[in-house]
């Protein structure tokens, strides 16, 4: 074929190897250029903030007021590390009675019988209904309308009494009053996830012969437990905080351990970071806790990340 022939059929053979426009296209110079969309409000926003942080910790570092020294000098006393481990210990501890209480309340809020779920929706509405400080106070307070406490026979003689005052002391109170509070809010947390799993999951495991154990803990609970997870994550770290309440009972917690070292030593803002930036700690690792569990039963859906 001779060569002019083959430039002619075949565009990109040009000596310049650039192809035609198709016919009707516009011609390259009148093609719109494309503009990223310029967000000045948000930059704007982003310095505004950054700014304002800056300032924050500015005045932080340089304010000689908050006495930084101080703050690392009862950092790790043994006091306050005592009252950080009461503390923990009773987050702990309220948290698992809670929702062992609160998981019974939640299987008799949904209970055919009528007597059940009364009780159980009564319970729930009484002591989400108080503040937990009345109730602490309340049971503080419990020698004076049951002086003694007492097994025996109805309407008979008693066996065995023991006094009040020499049975509840202020751990065990604030034990039995953050216990009370935080199963009524447990109750709720445990019967939305149980609500939470179709019914026609339940019926298909009812049909293959599934008991009603086999049942709670195969199908049930493992997607129960992607909606009781985020909840339950949030009273923990709510009861570790709602401890610090207990110190109006007189329970050596991390906040009335502080409280001891300034009354002494008339340091309270430095004594109140101490106990502030352990909190924030322990808040900050079960936040990392309560992430991986998340992500644990997320698996397969599309919340998990």
């Amino acid at each position: 074929m001779p060569v002019n022939d083959a430039v002619l059929s075949d565009p990109s053979a040009s000596p310049d190897h650039r192809p035609l426009d198709p016919p009707g296209a516009p011609p390259a110079a009148d093609v719109l250029k494309v503009v990223p969309v310029r967000r000045t409000g948000q930059w704007t926003a982003a310095a505004v903030v950054l700014l304002l942080l800056a300032m924050a910790v500015n005045s932080l570092v340089r304010n000689d007021a908050f006495q930084w020294g101080v703050v690392g000098e009862y950092f790790t006393t043994t006091a306050v590390l005592r009252g950080l481990g009461l503390t923990l210990w009773l987050t702990v501890l309220v948290t698992a009675l809670g929702f062992v209480l609160g998981t019974l309340l939640a299987v008799l809020r949904m209970s055919s019988n009528k007597v059940l779920r009364s009780v159980s929706w009564g319970y729930i509405w009484l002591f989400r209904s108080m503040p937990v400080l009345v109730q602490l106070l309340f049971w503080f307070n419990i020698g004076a309308l049951y002086p003694q406490l007492g097994i025996g026979i109805p309407f008979g003689p008693e066996l065995l009494t023991v006094k009040t005052v020499n049975l509840l002391g202020p751990v065990t109170i604030a034990i039995i009053g953050l216990t009370l509070h935080e199963a009524a809010y447990a109750a709720e947390v445990v019967r939305g996830g149980l609500l939470s799993v179709e019914k026609g999951q339940l019926e298909a495991a009812q049909a293959l012969g599934l008991g009603a154990w086999r049942r709670l803990r195969r199908i049930v609970l493992p997607q129960a437990m992607r909606a009781i997870v985020p909840p339950a994550g949030n009273m923990l770290i709510g009861t570790l905080k709602g401890t610090s309440i207990v110190s109006v009972i007189a329970v050596q917690d991390l906040l009335y351990s502080v409280q001891l070292v300034y009354h002494r030593t008339y340091q309270v803002i430095p004594l109140l970071l101490v106990a502030t930036i352990w909190y924030v700690v322990v808040t900050s690792v079960l936040g990392v806790g309560q992430h991986y569990v998340e992500r644990h039963y997320a698996r397969g859906t599309a919340g998990a990340r």
